[in-house]
């Protein structure tokens, strides 16, 4: 950490029912098979099952097969195109500005990222793509035409915590080797006493712990709809999480004031480190 700039605090969200209420695939994509999410959902896990196949692989596979089957074109921008029908959750539309303007209010940079289990495209489809500094994401690799045949990125809910190591360590791209290379913690841009993860589901449980263990803080969300349910309250009782919220992004929700003061906390560590270390030098 380079203790003579403002500290750095990034913001790592989940997608699906943490930013958007459904699965992104609801919203326009399964509906061209004429089938309910859960029927869709369903034979993806009958699929999955037959092959011995690991469910984020399955469901790649799944929206490749059914739009071959159904003669349905599938490519990057059609991804792109869906996910501009993506729902978001109230009040994301100004959240990011709202919460970096709070940051430099008080003398923090914050990043946001997106770790998710969903489709990369269909996330750069939505209005808040702009917003992140990089969205890990599942994603084909695509042929000339722009087709789908192979997946490129499959995330699944452990190796979802790859990516905050990424963060932590500054190597936002490149091979594995790099993000398992040795860093000594000051050199490390992002220390994870400086990441919050937003998420809501068991998918987020390893980034949830790892964040939580580390130093760092994690907030589980619900839809503003439902009622708190029992499992995040049992989060928060097994430490993985922190603190919970209904997830409504809007100015003077509840998650925004656990964002605020979390972000005005890790100002005050930081000051606080820079202080014990100026007096150790004297």
């Amino acid at each position: 950490m380079n203790i003579e700039n403002e500290p750095t605090i990034a913001l790592c969200y989940d997608f699906d029912k943490t930013l958007s209420p459904r699965d992104m695939q609801e919203y326009g994509f399964i509906e061209q098979f004429h089938m309910s999410p859960d029927e869709f959902w369903g034979k993806k896990e009958v699929l999955g099952a037959k092959y011995n196949a690991e469910s984020i692989l399955s469901y790649l596979f799944y929206m490749m097969k059914m739009c071959k089957d159904n003669n349905i074109k599938l490519t990057r921008k059609s991804l792109v195109e869906w996910g501009k029908k993506v729902e978001l959750y109230s009040g994301l539309e100004t959240w990011f500005k709202r919460i970096n303007e709070f940051g430099k209010s008080v003398g923090v940079n914050i990043e946001h990222y997106v770790i998710s289990s969903g489709i990369k495209p269909m996330i750069e489809g939505t209005s808040i793509a702009k917003e992140f500094k990089r969205i890990f994401a599942c994603d084909f690799m695509y042929d000339e035409l722009d087709e789908p045949f192979w997946p490129a990125h499959a995330i699944n809910y452990t190796t979802k915590t790859q990516f905050l190591f990424r963060i932590n360590k500054g190597v936002l791209d490149g091979e594995d080797n790099a993000v398992n290379a040795h860093m000594d913690k000051d050199l490390r841009p992002v220390p994870f006493s400086n990441i919050v993860y937003i998420g809501d589901s068991a998918t987020d449980i390893p980034c949830m712990r790892l964040t939580v263990k580390s130093g760092g803080h994690s907030i589980g969300v619900y839809n503003p709809k439902n009622k708190i349910s029992d499992y995040l309250l049992n989060l928060v009782k097994d430490d993985r999480i922190n603190f919970y919220a209904t997830a409504d992004y809007t100015a003077g929700s509840e998650l925004e004031q656990i964002v605020e003061e979390i972000i005005l906390k890790i100002k005050h560590s930081t000051n606080l480190y820079v202080h014990t270390l100026a007096q150790k030098k004297e």
